[in-house]
């Protein structure tokens, strides 16, 4: 006796997505605090909806920056990775390059992976241009450990992150070829060049931590943003 509640022979059952979602399903994301910091993840290009879930799982309210009104609304933001050039073009277009400068030189903690690193960096050593956000006295090359295929992952010792390496991806990575400040902190290497590092109120990693499930670094970038805002406020 044919189940009614069953697919024919031959059909495929239909499932339910949500653009930059998995299979629907999964538990909702955490409530943050009331007192909680307001962190904003540029949502341009890239993998934003991985950096809002982490930054939620820290305790944060999480949300989407694309206009200067919301940049005005957060106490940090997250520049995620994705394709560099085409993020900086569109910060250009939108008219968010120059108030997002203008937020870091006053400021405004910042939190780069991979391809925002490669926009906080005051130099790229590479021939051709790109428009570059800056304010992170280093220079750093694109595509460093290789090309897609050359993608990996690996545990990795970051400085003042507690628990033992942290599980990080590295796709089509960048890595600092050299500091130029004497400010700027080096937190992690990999083969003698430098893939996490801070300067004041910015911190940089070469790799994609919001893809691994380890949220220590997204839960100590909201601390900093957190106690950097009571400060203000002070």
């Amino acid at each position: 006796m044919n189940d009614p509640t069953r697919p024919a022979a031959g059909l495929r059952t239909r499932r339910s997505w949500v653009p930059g979602e998995r299979l629907v399903g999964r538990e909702p994301d955490p409530q943050a605090p009331a007192d909680a910091p307001r962190i904003g993840v540029l949502a341009l290009q890239g993998d934003v909806l991985e950096h809002l879930r982490a930054l939620r799982r820290c305790g944060a309210h999480a949300v989407e920056v694309r206009t200067t009104a919301q940049l005005a609304e957060v106490d940090g933001l997250v520049l995620p990775g994705g394709e560099s050039t085409t993020i900086g073009k569109l910060l250009d277009r939108f008219e968010v390059m120059a108030p997002l400068r203008a937020r870091i030189a006053d400021g405004l903690p910042v939190f780069g992976t991979c391809a925002g690193m490669i926009l906080l960096s005051d130099e790229l050593d590479q021939d051709t241009t790109q428009p570059l956000v800056g304010g992170l006295a280093v220079r750093t090359r694109r595509n460093a450990f290789g090309r897609q295929v050359d993608s990996f992952d690996t545990h990795l010792e970051v400085a003042g992150i507690d628990g033992g390496p942290m599980d990080v991806s590295f796709i089509r990575a960048p890595r600092v070829e050299a500091v130029l400040g004497d400010d700027v902190e080096v937190l992690a290497q990999v083969d003698g060049h430098p893939v996490v590092v801070r300067q004041g109120a910015l911190l940089a990693a070469a790799f994609h931590p919001e893809l691994t499930g380890d949220d220590r670094l997204h839960a100590a970038f909201v601390a900093a943003v957190a106690a950097h805002r009571n400060a203000a406020r002070a």
